[in-house]
């Protein structure tokens, strides 16, 4: 599942550029709990052209849990991803 989203200017290497607002987000209450929690590593992917046509990259960072951590994921932290999904942190 989708623990974190963002975006990027056009840069020339994104993963390097991705590195600074990764790391912010795995010192956060989420991204701690996500580092925690996770079946696995998480993974994080960029792509380029999002569906309103931004120019740039877009940073996901998708993690798979147990059922109960799931939930729990959505039920703390659910409303967050979906503003930051709409407002989008933009660097």
């Amino acid at each position: 599942m989708i623990v974190h989203r963002f975006r990027m200017g056009d840069v020339e290497d994104a993963q390097i550029y991705a590195a600074g607002p990764i790391m912010k987000w795995q010192d956060s209450d989420a991204g701690a709990w996500v580092m925690e929690h996770a079946l696995q590593t998480p993974v994080f992917k960029t792509g380029i052209n999002s569906p309103d046509g931004y120019i740039g990259y877009t940073v996901t960072i998708e993690a798979d849990f147990t059922p109960e951590d799931e939930v729990y994921f959505h039920l703390r932290w659910g409303d967050e991803l979906v503003s930051h999904s709409r407002d989008w942190d933009t660097i």
